[in-house]
């Protein structure tokens, strides 16, 4: 089994199972025993009045659902969810409907044997908190990169402790910016630090090497599921759900064809279906399957616009264009924004984009991976989409339009401005930048001028590649003030330290 140990190998499956309340039966029992949850529970896309849970066993079976407003869950009521099957690798998931809004939602979840009906195993219990259809105050917060650059999880070193620092704010909810998992990112046992610490991995057999197969892909997340941080993150707060690169592979696109020996699959077609199916599977995200953009609305001071730049993302080169068809966003998707951000009537309007607008993103010595291309000129490649969307907000008297993203590992605020910019015809913005949530960090990338960003605050590692070990991982948070309407973002450290934060005044109504 290559370099790694077998006993740590088990030492992975058995953190799986801690904490869970599993210890009535063993994991692997024959047909008719009680049906175990394996991976906890998580909830996402929580609106006023639905919002979706989520939950695995380790056989076929019955997925049901206790509901109720208080914590000891007296008077819930019992949803029956879906038969997990091989087919969804025992994963399911249940949209609840007809919430109260502006509540905290309890819930409990059990398998029902399909061998024996009327034979239960334990449950798991979640909360989640819908959105609210009154001015108040909202809280969230947001992250992207996980597990990436080699850095599993230690427990030596915190495992994936920052997850636990995001839940003592006690968010509304988490906007998972994308690289939720790494499956391009195999994990050694140990890692020699700089120092000469070791990091010392927990492994499985889905994290040895890059993931190529539907159940490679499915081990991305139930890996990270392992670590009792995450887990328990996970059964607090509602996510909101984007993906990025490493869902798949490192700067993918579609049509690409590899040219890297660890892949026997060269097509990246072929790969991005099957890694999004488990995307689907493992995550608390609407639907099977097809793209993941999608608005989500919390009362009239905020909208969140998620973005998929990836689906529809045209092939990585120069990205120096003039075709204004080309871009990441697809002629649909851009138009679906464009009107959603006209038409919507919040106080703030936040754009999750996964990829960020300003920052050059290279992808090699001559393609681009992102938006940007670093020549300061005028719009050109995908740039020129964005334009697009920016000058018709601006025409529209649209205001409150603020971008988070993560990507690239390192934290920042970037105001931009058409008086330093390339172009006239749009209104000033704010880029919010956080991650990595527990990867490698690196950073800081530049900035091209063609929007005129100006950075106003960067915290990134001295040298590439710093471990969780060591810092610079980050997260970001946005409180919403339900009397002024006001935004406030904070840009967090591992440990919740505030690093940076700014009061943003909300727009007078035109």
């Amino acid at each position: 089994m290559t370099s790694i140990s077998r006993r740590n190998l088990l030492r992975a499956g058995a953190v799986g199972l801690a904490g869970s309340a599993l210890l009535e039966a063993p994991a692997f029992s024959s047909a008719g025993v009680r049906p175990l949850l394996t991976h906890g529970v998580q909830s996402g896309d929580a609106t006023a009045d639905s919002a979706i849970v989520w939950s695995r066993a380790d056989r076929p079976a019955r997925l049901w659902v206790q509901v109720s407003r208080r914590p000891d869950l007296r008077g819930a009521r019992l949803l029956r969810g879906p038969v997990v099957t091989p087919d969804t690798d025992f994963a399911g998931k249940l949209r609840l409907r007809n919430l109260p809004a502006d509540s905290k939602i309890y819930y409990r979840v059990r398998a029902e044997s399909l061998d024996r009906p009327g034979l239960y195993g334990s449950s798991l219990d979640g909360s989640l908190s819908t959105a609210p259809v009154r001015r108040q105050d909202i809280r969230f917060v947001w992250t992207g990169d996980v597990v990436g650059q080699g850095w599993g999880i230690d427990p030596a070193y915190g495992g994936l402790k920052l997850f636990e620092s995001m839940r003592r704010r006690r968010p509304d909810f988490l906007l998972h910016s994308g690289d939720t998992v790494y499956a391009d990112g195999p994990l050694t046992e140990t890692v020699t630090l700089p120092d000469g610490r070791i990091y010392r991995n927990l492994v499985t057999e889905e994290k040895l090497k890059v993931a190529e197969t539907l159940k490679e892909y499915r081990g991305q997340y139930a890996y990270n599921l392992l670590d009792e941080h995450y887990k328990r993150f996970a059964a607090e707060v509602a996510q909101i759900n984007q993906w990025d690169d490493h869902e798949v592979r490192n700067n993918w696109f579609p049509g690409q064809i590899l040219d890297d020996a660890r892949y026997t699959e060269k097509s990246v077609d072929v790969l991005a279906g099957r890694a999004h199916q488990a995307y689907h599977e493992w995550t608390p995200i609407p639907g099977q399957s097809g793209p993941v953009y999608r608005k989500l609305s919390y009362g009239p001071l905020l909208d969140v616009f998620i973005l998929d730049m990836r689906t529809f993302k045209d092939p990585n080169d120069g990205n120096t264009y003039a075709d204004p068809q080309r871009g990441l966003l697809g002629r649909e998707q851009r138009e679906w924004l464009i009107r959603g951000l006209r038409r919507s009537t919040a106080t703030w309007k936040i754009i999750a984009n996964d990829l960020p607008l300003g920052l050059v993103v290279p992808d090699g010595a001559a393609a681009q991976e992102g938006v940007a291309q670093g020549d300061n000129g005028a719009p050109k490649g995908r740039e020129l989409e964005f334009a697009q969307v920016l000058l018709d907000a601006h025409r529209h008297h649209v205001s409150g339009i603020v971008l988070l993203t993560a990507d690239v590992h390192y934290t920042a605020a970037q105001h931009y401005d058409p008086s330093r910019a390339a172009i006239g015809d749009f209104t000033p913005f704010w880029e919010f930048v956080s991650g990595p949530a527990h990867a490698g960090a690196f950073g800081p990338n530049a900035l091209d001028g063609t929007f005129g960003p100006k950075t106003e605050f960067v915290h990134a590692p001295p040298v590439a590649n710093t471990s969780p070990a060591d810092g610079y991982q980050h997260f970001g948070e946005v409180e919403i003030d339900g009397h002024s309407g006001d935004l406030t973002v904070y840009l967090r450290d591992r440990e919740g330290v505030s690093l940076w934060s700014t009061t943003l005044a909300a727009p007078r109504r035109r």
